[in-house]
């Protein structure tokens, strides 16, 4: 169960098991986050947000500073702010530029840029998955249909919650065939940021369906849900996926996610059958 960089696996698998003494057993709820975790529409958005800020920056540039440090300055905060709502990393950008002396824009606007820009990357993706040229399957972490179909048969309840605008996850998980899932349980991002958090969400569900911890479960590829599932008890599976290659381990991920206390971690949902029979305790 131990390779030569001593991670353990479950036999066989990519499966590697972080914390062996997770609560195992049937499931009775799973969160899923939507972007990196089932969606790929959205690769690559880091590719769009960071430059936009940084080449914004440069009108504030600091004495002697490179474009290479603002971009280290603007990665550090956009990485460590995913997961949240999109608007979190605008509001922390303002912030930047008037540290810098500058008088910002409401985050909003900054927000509208980004998606607007996003857009021109992703609007061939949705429209292709909407006409039939592009299968879901292209579009999504290798294996995710099969997981959420295969949790759908056993019963689990299943949520999607996202850090992406509400209106934009439903259509793009529409898109994908994965809403079929999650009818009225798909939580995206909305003007009242208190009350649209996967916190919230979490909390919500367990409180409202007197559930124990280890009845849910939560995936995801961000530190936000990772952390919510631990903070209730539940068990953290994280998704360390690839994204622009489609598959196989991101490292960066893992490394994250594993030090925001996931008890799993995978690469995809390949091995989904194997996954779930380990979770349940059925081996």
């Amino acid at each position: 169960m131990t390779d030569s960089t001593t991670r353990n696996y479950l036999p066989g698998t990519r499966i590697e098991v972080i914390n062996p003494d997770f609560p195992r057993g049937p499931k009775l709820y799973a969160l899923f986050d939507f972007d990196g975790t089932i969606s790929l529409i959205r690769e690559g958005w880091q590719e769009v947000m960071i430059p936009m800020m940084v080449d914004l920056l440069e009108d504030y540039a600091l004495p002697g500073e490179t474009r290479e440090q603002r971009y280290a300055l603007v990665h550090d905060f956009v990485t460590e702010l995913t997961g949240k709502q999109t608007i979190y990393q605008m509001i922390r950008f303002a912030e930047e530029i008037a540290a810098r002396g500058g008088k910002p824009a409401e985050p909003l606007f900054y927000k509208e840029m980004y998606l607007d820009l996003l857009w021109d990357r992703i609007k061939d993706r949705v429209a292709g998955l909407k006409n039939g040229t592009i299968k879901p399957e292209e579009m999504v972490v290798p294996g995710a249909l099969e997981m959420l179909e295969a949790l759908h048969r056993r019963g689990v309840t299943l949520f999607i919650a996202s850090g992406t605008d509400q209106p934009y996850v439903i259509d793009e998980a529409t898109a994908l065939g994965v809403a079929q899932y999650a009818q009225g349980r798909i939580y995206g991002a909305t003007a009242d940021l208190l009350n649209c958090s996967k916190a919230m969400v979490i909390e919500r569900l367990i409180k409202e369906n007197n559930l124990q911890g280890h009845e849910f479960m939560g995936f995801g590829d961000g530190y936000v849900e990772i952390e919510e599932t631990k903070q209730v008890g539940g068990v953290a599976i994280g998704v360390a996926t690839d994204e622009k290659h489609r598959g196989g381990l991101d490292e960066w991920k893992r490394h994250r996610l594993k030090g925001r206390g996931a008890d799993l971690i995978i690469p995809d949902f390949q091995e989904y059958e194997t996954l779930i029979a380990y979770l349940w305790g059925e081996e």
